[in-house]
């Protein structure tokens, strides 16, 4: 063998090799995106269940108000508040795990991690507002409340000086009317409070689904 054929199949064999290197790298880089791709996919999905939780646990406490209003079983209700608070505080903590592997420079995912972030403050928002409207409807509109006699004098069994006696003045029923408008205009606010906050989250879960679509397609 000339030393020129041997020269020919030694530049051959690199070449190969060249080659062979730059497919293994690809396939390395390839399997590493499929990865990131996979993990995102999960934590998105697992996102859209925690928010059918948290509906849940909104349906439950609307219904558990809803009797409270009718039963006034107060103990109930207020066993019902504390286990809705463990869920929402469950919820949020998880969600909150999810931002945190967004933020991975493994995933980079920076923007996913904003999006949770934004979901969380108005999540945050309408429970809050939620809570506003329930203590309103418990206390009532004032000329509406229930009036009690606990400071009444009582003279006679059956009998007493009820203290809600007075005479109706210009300015009392002034006073009254106010504080029912007062209190028209609060619940209202939560009420367009909630709405709005319900508006922002369906807004970016419409985004989430928008980006599980993306990845289930590639």
């Amino acid at each position: 063998m000339s030393a020129e054929d041997f020269q020919k199949k030694v530049s051959i064999r690199d070449s190969l090799a060249g080659e062979i290197e730059i497919e293994g790298g690809g396939s390395t880089s390839s399997t590493v995106g499929t990865g990131v791709a996979s993990q995102t996919l999960v934590l998105l999905r697992s996102l859209l269940e925690i928010q059918q939780r948290r509906a849940q646990a909104y349906a439950k406490l609307k219904s558990g108000f809803s009797e409270y209003v009718e039963s006034g079983a107060e103990p109930l209700y207020q066993t019902l508040c504390s286990e809705i608070t463990t869920e929402f505080s469950e919820c949020s903590k998880l969600v909150r795990e999810m931002e945190s592997q967004f933020l991975n420079p493994q995933v980079g995912r920076a923007d996913l991690a904003q999006l949770l972030s934004d979901i969380q403050t108005q999540e945050k928002q309408k429970l809050h507002l939620t809570v506003t409207i329930q203590v309103l409807k418990k206390a009532g509109r004032p000329s509406e409340r229930m009036l009690t006699h606990e400071n009444c004098k009582f003279k006679k069994p059956m009998q007493h000086e009820c203290v809600h006696l007075h005479e109706i003045t210009e300015a009392a029923g002034t006073e009254e009317a106010e504080a029912d408008a007062e209190f028209d205009n609060a619940l209202k606010e939560a009420i367009r409070g909630v709405q709005d906050a319900v508006t922002s989250i369906n807004e970016y879960l419409e985004d989430i689904r928008y980006e599980i679509e993306a990845l289930e397609a590639h």
